[in-house]
């Protein structure tokens, strides 16, 4: 299936038309894969443990979740490993993994009809650090030439877009957390607008000694050295959380694109998206996140009772998790549907989090079944239906995710299971 039969200007009108999700690519820190991820995170196994991409003894804060056992070169050409971050590679390989799943070979398709659009919190990390380091140690010359884009924030939308000839609508979105989110609505724009196809999601990760002084910056991250009790969202004992590298990248295109090319089937539909900015501090102003949630729920014509599951940001911050279970509580009610927060098996993935959310929303419709929030014990003044222990089966239909970025930035998206 390498064909595709709209190929609309830029001013194409879709806006009532559905659009879907046809491949999810996944690289996490409990599963390389989206099999691999979807049966890690239904048997509760995580992917956090001690930092091993560097010696983090000196540091507050030493685990992180890993994506394991990763060999770009068994994924990737040889040229294209001395030009990119380990961060890219990972996104490299999440796209290739989200074109073989929608069966698509975007080079095949019509010229400008496929774009790309990722988010990213930190770039290449890793990479510049090397190079500065180069830089300071042994003079200018020996700093790769590759260091002029590999630790930007837009390298991912670059190179897969390079690699797979896409050459229609692109960019990158930089804030944190909700940047997941904010990339798929940003390609849904683009479809509505007429693209073809977008690749869009989060693949991040900076677990280098730069990245983590970053991290250590926001005040928020879990000092525990103890993988099952460090990052625990929701419970009275929360005390940060633990950073990952890694997220999920998906191919969005339109209801018409897809049954143009043949396809038969879709993971589920993007169906609402909403975005908000917390009020200042001090202006006595409520926080963001439930109107971010409305609008979500508005723009897919849902009802909050139609909404059988949530995935929560999960911050791990006592007083961030009051805000939002009260935003929850305050549109579902106390205890109203279940809410979950399967990242506590990979740890917060920067701008790869909320993407990967998406993409377990659309396993967990697909298959009826909701993966619990692991290493929790609910504390019951958060008034939320917390799924813990075991996965609990669904017949649930649509999914709300939520996610947050340092700073206040709000972002909801409802996705819908079904099919063509």
């Amino acid at each position: 299936m390498n064909t595709l039969t709209t190929g609309a200007a830029p001013t194409t009108d879709r806006s009532t038309e559905r659009m879907v999700v046809t491949g999810i690519g996944i690289v996490a820190p409990n599963g390389l894969g989206t099999d691999a991820y979807w049966d890690a995170t239904l048997r509760g196994h995580s992917g956090i443990g001690p930092v091993r991409r560097f010696e983090a003894d000196g540091y507050p804060a030493k685990l992180a979740g890993e994506v394991p056992g990763f060999d770009a070169a068994e994924h990737l050409p040889g040229r294209l490993i001395p030009q990119t971050d380990h961060m890219t590679r990972l996104a490299l390989v999440a796209a290739d993994q989200a074109f073989q799943d929608a069966e698509v070979d975007p080079s095949a398709l019509p010229d400008f009809s496929c774009g790309v659009v990722t988010a990213s919190t930190a770039g290449g990390y890793e990479f510049g650090q090397r190079e500065l380091q180069q830089l300071w140690s042994r003079g200018r010359q020996y700093v790769s030439a590759y260091q002029s884009y590999a630790w930007f924030y837009a390298v991912n939308t670059g190179q897969i877009s390079i690699r797979h000839g896409m050459r229609g609508p692109s960019g990158v979105v930089v804030s944190d957390q909700a940047g997941g989110l904010d990339a798929i609505a940003q390609a849904r724009r683009h479809l509505r607008r007429g693209s073809g196809l977008l690749l869009t999601g989060g693949v991040d990760g900076s677990l280098c000694p730069w990245g983590w002084v970053a991290h250590l910056s926001s005040g928020r991250l879990s000092t525990s050295d103890d993988p099952d009790r460090a990052y625990r969202p929701f419970d009275a004992a929360a005390s940060g959380h633990v950073p990952g590298e890694g997220g999920a990248l998906l191919v969005v295109e339109s209801e018409v694109s897809a049954r143009g090319r043949g396809v038969d089937r879709v993971h589920g539909e993007i169906a609402g998206y909403g975005s908000t900015l917390d009020p200042a501090p001090g202006t006595g102003r409520p926080p963001g996140l439930r109107r971010a949630i409305e609008l979500a729920l508005a723009d897919a014509g849902t009802a909050p009772a139609d909404i059988g599951v949530v995935f929560a940001d999960a911050a791990g911050v006592p007083e961030l998790d009051r805000v939002e279970a009260d935003a929850i509580t305050g549109v579902f009610g106390p205890r109203a549907v279940p809410v979950t927060a399967p990242k506590t098996l990979t740890g917060r993935l920067g701008a790869g989090a909320a993407s990967l959310d998406v993409a377990t929303a659309l396993l967990a419709l697909r298959d009826g079944i909701l993966p619990p929030t692991a290493n929790v014990t609910p504390d019951p003044g958060y008034r939320l239906d917390l799924v813990v222990g075991e996965p609990r089966h669904t017949s649930a239909t649509a999914a709300l995710v939520l996610a947050r970025g340092h700073g206040g930035f709000n972002s909801a998206v409802v996705v819908r299971a079904g099919g063509l």
